[in-house]
């Protein structure tokens, strides 16, 4: 089971936009141990999710590739319908390259409906443009001279370069699942069944929602597993990432520091980061993880998302937080 940090690149002055911040940080998060660093991916500040908008994760992710050494670097998660496919497969590639090999795409449709009309972009037509999408990606790194014919996209005769240093093409972990919507997203949501079957087909990496109870989780696996077999694959072979939101209290520390740290960001309250995120003692969040690690039959990754860049905070992730679930 490996570590991986989501950082904190909102887009406020000062720390949260400095590129010594950042560089220090994931420095002395790799020499602590953790393998692999990720960012999210939202145009606009996205209410009542987040209260805060966030740097461009290719920009972050260049610079994230640059200041460490082994570590894999991706965005969690890329919202895929949002972006041309054969300018994207030429990025993305790009970042492989020149991180050594490095790259992990953490892929979505998005939720926001602001972002969805901004970009012109049809928010119910979003699971089958990103179904035909990943198709295409696939063939733009894989293939010498790409020729397709789908519903949203056409090309024929393509040659693109540069293709990714890894072979086939670097994992593509797909994010999505069952979660309390209509309390983050102000809405209800649709077509669950359809997205765990996009893992089911697609994926070499699974994110369950970081919301999602561990009932929750439990019931979208059996689904994932069953589509899986269905589809002639091995749902064992697809990686399980755990990953949420994290704040350690230390003892005795009352809830009004804590509220001022994640409220930085955060649009939902005590009551949701109780309930849903993972805010607490050391202990208390490793039964949290633990439960939801068994919910899942074992994860291949935990990837922690800390609302700053304190170093005091890393620590508690590193040396006192994952020694208790390591072995789940």
């Amino acid at each position: 089971m490996k570590l991986g940090l989501r950082l904190p690149t909102y887009a406020r002055p000062g720390e949260f936009s400095s590129f010594e911040t950042l560089k220090n940080y994931v420095a002395k998060a790799e020499e602590l141990g953790v393998e692999g660093f990720f960012v999210i991916d939202h145009l606009l500040t996205s209410r009542p999710a987040y209260s805060t908008s966030w740097h461009d994760p290719l920009i972050a992710l260049s610079f994230i590739g640059a200041a460490t050494k082994k570590a894999v670097i991706g965005p969690m998660i890329l919202v895929l319908p949002f972006r041309n496919p054969y300018l994207l497969a030429k990025q993305l590639a790009s970042l492989d390259v020149y991180s050594g090999g490095r790259f992990v795409l953490g892929a979505g449709v998005g939720w926001n409906p602001d972002e969805f009309r901004l970009l012109n972009t049809p928010l119910e037509k979003r699971g089958a443009i990103m179904d035909e999408y990943l198709v295409l990606l696939k063939k733009l790194w894989t293939e010498d001279k790409i020729t397709f014919e789908g519903r949203f996209f056409n090309v024929r005769d393509l040659v693109l370069e540069p293709k990714p240093l890894q072979k086939p093409h670097p994992p593509i972990w797909i994010g999505g699942g069952s979660q309390p919507h209509e309390i983050l997203y102000g809405a209800a949501a649709k077509g669950i069944d359809r997205v765990l079957y996009r893992v089911a087909k697609f994926a070499d990496g699974w994110i369950p929602h970081s919301s999602s109870t561990p009932e929750m989780a439990r019931q979208d696996w059996e689904k994932v597993k069953k589509y899986a077999t269905e589809l002639g694959r091995d749902p064992y072979k697809i990686q399980k990432v755990y990953s949420n939101f994290v704040y350690i209290k230390s003892p005795g520390e009352g809830d009004e520091e804590a509220v001022k740290r994640f409220s930085l960001y955060s649009g939902m309250n005590l009551d949701y980061w109780r309930n849903f995120y993972l805010y607490g003692t050391v202990e208390e969040l490793a039964e949290k993880i633990k439960n939801r690690i068994r919910s899942l039959e074992g994860v291949d990754w935990i990837v922690l998302n800390p609302v700053t860049y304190e170093e005091s905070q890393l620590r508690k992730i590193t040396d006192e937080l994952l020694p208790l679930v390591d072995n789940v």
